[in-house]
C-alpha cells in the first residue's frame, strides 16, 4: 500500500467507522454466535500473495461484525461504559502513525511531556491537592504526578507494588535484610467485599493476602471496619500495608467513605489508593466533587476516562502524592535507556511508572477529547448520562412488581422483579437472549439484581424507553404466561425458547 492508496483507503474507513456509528441502533447488541464461529470463515493459512483493501473490508461485515458486541450502542447496558468519541479516534489515528514508543523522555520528548500536562490539566479540573501535580502553581515540580497506566486493574496493582517495597523498606534490620520472620509473609491488604475483582488479583500477582471486609447497608466500607481488621491483624502479628477504596463500586456503584477511611490509613501507615474507576469522571461536575473529599489522604487515586469522559480506551489516569515511592518499586537502568537528561529533575521518565517498558502516545487522545469539548462539554456529557439513568429508575419505582436495589447516584441503577433469584436469573437470560438490549447482573446483600448502566455517548431518551419496553414485556411472558405489554404472544403461547441467546 503506497501513499496514494492509503489517502483513498484511510477516507473509505473514515466513512465506514462513521456509517457504522450512525448506524449502530440498527445492528442486535450482542452476537447471535457460537464459540469457535470465526475459525470456519476464515482460511487456516494466510494468503500467499497481497489480497486488495476491499476484500478485508467485505470480510469485516462477513467474519468480525457477527461476532461483534457492540458497547457503542445505545442499546447496550452492561457493565460501565467504554467511550468513544469522535476527538478521540483522531487523536487514536495520530498516535498510530506517529508510531512512537515512549519509555523514556528520550524516545520522544513529546510523548513524555505532554502527558505531564494533560495529567496536570485533569488534576486541576478535579480539583486534587497540589501534592498530585507534576508542576505546582509556582512553577516548580511537586512531589508527586500524574501517568496514564491501561486500566484500573494496572493502576491498582502497581499502586499495591509500590506499597508493597515501601513496606519491604520499612521492616528491614538497621543492616538491611528481611526481619528474620520475613516481613513479605506478613503483609495484608485491605479492600471491600464490593470491590472489583482486579484488586483481589493485583493481590495474587504481589504474592501478598488480602482480606475483603464487609460493608454497611449501602455498601461502603466505613473506617471502623478497616480500624478493627487492623488492630485483629497485628495482633497476629501481621503486617497491614495497604487499602484499596472504591468510589463507585461495579456491583452497585457504591461509594467507600474515604473521609473516615483516611485517617485509619494514616494513623496505621497504609497506603491508600483510591479506584475511582468509573466514578472518577463524574467529580469534573461540581455538584459530584464532594463525592472525592478525602482524596487528601490518599497515596495514589486513579480513574478511567475511557469510561464517561468521551476518550477510547485504553486512557486510565493514575497520580501518586510521592513519585519517588513508585519510582523505588520500578526503576531500572540498562544502560541502553539511559540518556543525557535523566538526572535534570526536569522530565519523568515513564518507564519508571509502570510494568511494561514500551507505552503509547495515549495523551494525544487525550488532548484532543480535552480541548474539542471543553470541560463544560464534558461536564454537559456527564449530567446527561446521570440523567438518563434517573429516567429509567423513575420508570422501576412506577412499576410496583420492581424495586430499586442501590441509590442511585450516577450512571447505573440496580434493580429487579420482587421475588425469587431464579426468577430475576430468567428474566435477564431472557432479556440478553433477545439481543435487542444488554445487561449484566451482580449480587447485593445476598440477592440477585440486574445492572442497567448508561453506556453510549448516542443514548437517549427514546432508548432507555426502549430497554425499559423490553424489560417489561420480558417480565410480563415470565410472571403471566400471557400477552405481554404491546401484545406480544407470552411465554407458553410462543413456545420461546432461550438457547438462542447469548453463548
Amino acid at each position: 500500500m503506497d501513499e496514494e492508496e492509503f489517502r483513498r483507503c484511510g477516507k473509505e474507513m473514515v466513512d465506514y467507522i462513521a456509517d457504522y456509528l450512525s448506524t449502530i441502533r440498527t445492528r442486535p447488541v450482542y452476537p447471535d454466535v457460537l464459540p469457535g464461529y470465526l475459525r470456519p470463515l476464515i482460511p487456516a493459512e494466510p494468503p500467499r500473495t497481497p489480497e486488495t483493501f476491499r476484500d478485508v473490508m467485505e470480510d469485516v461485515e462477513r467474519v468480525v461484525m457477527p461476532g461483534v458486541t457492540h458497547w457503542s450502542s445505545p442499546h447496550f447496558h452492561a457493565y460501565f461504559p467504554g467511550a468513544n468519541s469522535y476527538p478521540a479516534l483522531l487523536g487514536d489515528m495520530l498516535s498510530g502513525a506517529i508510531g512512537c514508543i515512549g519509555f523514556s523522555w528520550a524516545a520522544s520528548p513529546a510523548c513524555t511531556e505532554l502527558e505531564t500536562v494533560m495529567l496536570d490539566w485533569l488534576a486541576r479540573t478535579l480539583q486534587l491537592p497540589s501534592h498530585f501535580l507534576a508542576c505546582g502553581d509556582n512553577g516548580e515540580g511537586g512531589s508527586g504526578g500524574g501517568v496514564i497506566q491501561g486500566t484500573a486493574s494496572e493502576a491498582t496493582l502497581v499502586a499495591m507494588l509500590a506499597a508493597r517495597n515501601r513496606a519491604m523498606r520499612l521492616g528491614q534490620d538497621p543492616q538491611g535484610s528481611p526481619g528474620a520472620s520475613g516481613t513479605l509473609a506478613r503483609l495484608v491488604a485491605y479492600t471491600s467485599e464490593q470491590a472489583h475483582s482486579s484488586v483481589e488479583r493485583a493481590a495474587m500477582f504481589a504474592a501478598v493476602r488480602i482480606r475483603k471486609l464487609p460493608t454497611d447497608g449501602r455498601c461502603s466500607l466505613r473506617g471502623d471496619a478497616l480500624s478493627d481488621a487492623v488492630a485483629t491483624d497485628r495482633a497476629a502479628g501481621l503486617v497491614p500495608f495497604f487499602l484499596c477504596a472504591t468510589l463507585g463500586t461495579t456491583p452497585s456503584c457504591a461509594f467507600d467513605s474515604i473521609m473516615e477511611l483516611g485517617p485509619v490509613c494514616e494513623r496505621e501507615g497504609l497506603w491508600m489508593h483510591i479506584d475511582a474507576a468509573y466514578a472518577g469522571s463524574a467529580f469534573i461536575c461540581p455538584e459530584f466533587r464532594p463525592l472525592l473529599n478525602g482524596v487528601e489522604f490518599a497515596d495514589s487515586f486513579n480513574f478511567n476516562p475511557h469510561k464517561m469522559m468521551e476518550v477510547n480506551f485504553d486512557c486510565s489516569a493514575m497520580w501518586v502524592k510521592s513519585k519517588a515511592d513508585l519510582i523505588s518499586a520500578f526503576k531500572m537502568e540498562p544502560l541502553y535507556l539511559q540518556h543525557d537528561h535523566q538526572e535534570s529533575g526536569l522530565i519523568t521518565d515513564y518507564r519508571h511508572w509502570q510494568i511494561p517498558l514500551g507505552r503509547r502516545f495515549r495523551s494525544l487522545k487525550l488532548w484532543f477529547v480535552m480541548r474539542l469539548y471543553g470541560v463544560e462539554g464534558l461536564q454537559e456529557h456527564v449530567r446527561k448520562q446521570v440523567r438518563l439513568a434517573h429516567e429509567f429508575e423513575a420508570l422501576v419505582r412506577a412499576d410496583e412488581r420492581f424495586e430499586v436495589c442501590a441509590t442511585v447516584v450516577l450512571g447505573l441503577v440496580c434493580f429487579r422483579l420482587k421475588g425469587p433469584d431464579d426468577l430475576n436469573e430468567t428474566l435477564l437470560k431472557d432479556i440478553n437472549g433477545e439481543r435487542a438490549v444488554h445487561l449484566v447482573p451482580s449480587r447485593l446483600h445476598g440477592r440477585f439484581v440486574l445492572r442497567f448502566a448508561v453506556c453510549s455517548s448516542r443514548t437517549r431518551s427514546h432508548d432507555v424507553a426502549f430497554a425499559w419496553a423490553q424489560v417489561l414485556r420480558v417480565a410480563a411472558a415470565l410472571t403471566q404466561g400471557g400477552p405481554g405489554p404491546q401484545g406480544e404472544p407470552g411465554r407458553e403461547a410462543a413456545g420461546r425458547q432461550t438457547a438462542g441467546g447469548p453463548r
